[in-house]
């Protein structure tokens, strides 16, 4: 590349970068440590081919000034767990935003996918689930329990090997973003089209309801979170796939580090699904339907307002400070 084109393709961005660095731009500590990251392979690039030029030495001044800002600026929050979860996870999801919505889209639609493989194809949802396990949800269904086969295993039994489960799934959902996002579509795909399959078959049993009212009081958190794990290795994926104007090595690391750190926020939701799904939804049949379905709302409510809207909050609020 050209010089001139070196510039007049990276200018917007290092007149960011200025704006950030004499504090007429508000930027948080890891936004600014993005931004030297950036920086540094802007000018490692201008190094490389254009080492006696001005471009240089202006990069480097920029690069220096962001450095000492960063440690100057050094957040001293004393909890730094709380900050995780209260700003740095929702301003990563504004920014990754984006993903969200092509990880809803693409489950929802497979959702919809295996629901009408179910619907016209009768021996679908066996070959899904296994002969083993739809045998046993008849079997249950005719008891009048349809989702009895949750009261098998002891509570903590039930919830430590659920829970674990639910987080093998969910890291597998992230981590084969590494192959271009593929990977990451791939587990998404299975767990979308065996969710849509297994609801219509309960439709097809006449007890879509009170599946409903058993699977969705862990169902909301648990699938809520695999799709923003999904997000997680989309995210992946594009760092690779997309570099823009850093290298490839240094679109990954970014892309790894807050992608990882989105993946970490869904623990507790998984673990709080896995509770769910161990203490309670067994006894789900035995609620009056008010209670069941507040809490089926209740959760959804909780994951929903952290990833779609607290984000939009905290991004207002730190461009007003």
């Amino acid at each position: 590349m050209r010089e001139i084109a070196f510039i007049k393709t990276n200018k917007a961005k290092w007149l960011e970068f200025e704006l950030a660095i004499f504090g007429k731009a508000k930027k948080n500590p890891d936004e600014m440590a993005n931004l030297y990251i950036q920086l540094m392979s802007d000018l490692s690039y201008a190094q490389t081919y254009y080492s006696k030029s001005k471009t240089v030495v202006y990069l480097n001044f920029l690069a220096s000034n962001i450095y000492q800002k960063i440690y100057k600026t050094k957040r001293t929050e004393s909890n730094r767990l709380l900050y995780f979860f209260k700003t740095e996870v929702p301003l990563l999801v504004y920014e990754y935003r984006r993903y969200l919505v092509y990880a809803f889209v693409l489950f929802f639609a497979t959702v919809f996918i295996g629901a009408i493989s179910a619907k016209y194809d009768a021996d679908f949802v066996r070959l899904i689930l296994g002969d083993g396990y739809v045998n046993e949800t008849l079997e249950n269904i005719k008891a009048g329990n349809p989702v009895a086969i949750y009261k098998s295993g002891s509570n903590w039994g039930s919830f430590i090997g659920i829970t674990v489960n639910n987080l093998y799934v969910g890291m597998c959902c992230y981590i084969f973003g590494v192959f271009g996002g593929i990977g990451t579509f791939y587990f998404s795909l299975q767990n979308a089209i065996m969710l849509g399959s297994f609801q219509y078959f309960f439709f097809q049993q006449g007890v879509f309801w009170k599946s409903v009212r058993g699977i969705w009081i862990h169902g909301s958190m648990e699938i809520f979170g695999i799709v923003i794990e999904t997000a997680g290795g989309y995210i992946l994926g594009a760092s690779i796939l997309f570099p823009k104007t850093y290298s490839r090595m240094n679109s990954f690391k970014i892309g790894f580090k807050n992608s990882f750190k989105i993946l970490l926020s869904t623990v507790p939701f998984t673990v709080a699904a896995g509770f769910l799904e161990g203490f309670i939804t067994r006894y789900s049949i035995d609620m009056p339907n008010w209670l069941s379905s507040f809490i089926i709302l209740f959760t959804l409510a909780i994951i929903s307002f952290y990833y779609l809207i607290y984000p939009f909050i905290v991004y207002k609020k730190t461009q007003s400070t």
